[in-house]
Order: C-alpha cells, then sequence, then structure tokens
C-alpha cells in the first residue's frame, strides 16, 4: 500500500500511477520533513511493481514549489545547510532515479528546489502560466537539489548560465522553446496530460522501460562506445524477463500484453 509519511505531500494511486501532490502552502516549499517524505515514498513505489510512474504536481493554482523555506538559512548555519543539502540531494537524485517513468505537470511557479524537482523528472509539462527559475545566487546560495547538473543537460550550457548565473526567469512558452519542458498547455491541463501520458508508459512492458531508462540516462557519462555494448547487453537480459515473452506472444496473437513486471 502506497502512503505518505507527511501531510505536506499527498498521494493517491490511479492504475499504475502513484499521483505526488506537494501540498505545503502557500507556496509548496519543501522542508526536510517534505523532501524525507519523497524519498520515502519513491523508495515504496520502487519496491511496488505493480507501480510504472509517478506523476508530480503541487496543489493550487498558483505553485508548483517555490523551492526552499529561505527562513530555514537566514541564520547562515552551516550545520542546517549540510542538512537541507544531502536533503534535497537525495530526494531529487531517489526520483530520477526511479525505474519507471516520472512525469511533472508544472501547474504553477516552480522556483530553485521546485524546478530542481521537476528537473529530476523524465518529463515535464507546463501549463501556459508557469513561471521557472532558478534563482538561488540572488540570494548568495546557489542550486543544491542536482540544478546546476541536470538544467544544463537539459537544455545546454548557455541557457543554464543565463538563468542561474544571471537569474533569469523563463515562462512556459520560452521554457518549450529551449527544451525545459517537452509540452506546453492551457491553465489548468497539465495534470490530465501528464496522467495521459503516464498511462501511456503504462502500456509498455515495465522491465524495457526500465533497461531503457537507464541507458538514456547513461549517455550523460559520455562513453558512447561502453555506451553501445551496454545496450545490446541490456537487449538479451530482457530474455530472462517473462514479460519479455508476453510482449511478443501478444503481438503475434493480436492482443494486449498483460504484464508482469517481472
Amino acid at each position: 500500500m502506497i502512503g505518505s509519511t507527511t501531510k505536506k505531500l499527498k498521494v493517491e494511486v490511479r492504475g499504475h500511477t502513484a499521483l505526488v501532490t506537494i501540498d505545503n502552502p502557500p507556496a509548496n516549499t519543501w522542508d526536510e520533513e517534505s523532501l524525507g517524505g519523497l524519498r520515502t515514498l519513491v523508495d515504496a513505489c520502487s519496491a511496488d511493481r505493480s507501480i510504472y510512474a509517478i506523476v508530480v504536481t503541487g496543489q493550487g493554482e498558483k505553485f508548483f514549489s517555490a523551492g526552499a523555506d529561505l527562513k530555514l538559512f537566514a541564520d547562515g548555519d552551516k550545520g542546517v545547510a549540510a542538512t537541507m543539502s544531502v536533503a534535497f540531494g537525495t530526494a531529487f537524485e531517489a526520483l530520477a532515479n526511479f525505474r519507471g517513468v516520472t512525469i511533472a505537470a508544472i501547474n504553477g511557479f516552480a522556483m530553485g528546489g521546485g524546478l530542481e524537482c521537476a528537473l529530476a523528472c523524465d518529463i515535464r509539462i507546463a501549463e501556459r502560466q508557469a513561471v521557472m527559475a532558478l534563482p538561488e545566487a540572488t540570494v548568495g546560495l546557489l542550486p543544491c537539489g542536482g540544478g546546476t547538473q541536470n538544467l544544463a543537460w537539459v537544455v545546454g550550457e548557455g541557457w543554464a548560465k543565463r538563468m542561474i548565473l544571471c537569474g533569469e526567469r523563463v515562462d512556459a512558452e520560452a521554457a518549450l522553446r529551449i527544451g525545459l519542458v517537452e509540452e506546453m498547455v492551457e491553465k489548468g491541463a497539465a495534470l490530465g496530460h501528464a496522467l495521459a501520458l503516464a498511462e501511456s508508459a503504462a502500456r509498455q512492458s515495465p522491465p524495457a522501460v526500465a533497461a531503457c531508462k537507464d541507458l538514456i540516462q547513461r549517455a550523460r557519462e559520455g562513453d558512447i562506445s561502453s555506451a553501445y555494448a551496454s545496450e545490446r547487453e541490456s537487449f538479451v537480459k530482457l530474455f530472462d524477463t517473462q514479460d519479455q515473452t508476453e510482449g511478443v506472444r501478444s503481438f503475434l496473437e493480436k492482443r494486449k500484453p498483460v504484464w508482469k513486471n517481472a
């Protein structure tokens, strides 16, 4: 049974999808409790073989997430800084490493750690009114939840530097143009589109999706020669799964496959 360990995150299972809603008003900020809750929740989804996708969105109409509550850092306590950096890093790394598909339904402002959460997902869908930024340097900080790495990988070094070094905000149209999001939709429509995409992912073989995701993300390591070999090895390993047999047989028998994620 998938559940949340904190009231600041809501979770609802819809078919093979876990819908996670950041619910920490007024701006859906992250703190140690909610970040730990996210990590625990993703671990539970990973352990539950019936969960194929995770969709993350924000409660309300204004914020996906405004990131960290800056009051945490007002005293300049390095111990707090160390604790929070680990909390951000481990939570969003867990989300990035989930074996299935992760989709961010960006329904409003995604700032700082809010955008880092979205960047940890495989796919981002933004509503037209959404605004995205990594403004940490504006207050003497830096993105510590994977932002400097993931943003540069997604949009390229130039735009990553504009957004991080110059504090530039981007609206949904600009985000779509530079590749920060994969789709822009009208207000109120992001969640529906994200859930539909998750359902599409659920029609794929879960072991095949996990293997493909791992290979795609390995491309960040930059060693394409070894990646080609890993791709071939992963293809052969799929023949150890029940879903490989089911997938081919269902195609030949002209019926829908019944996946076991095994």
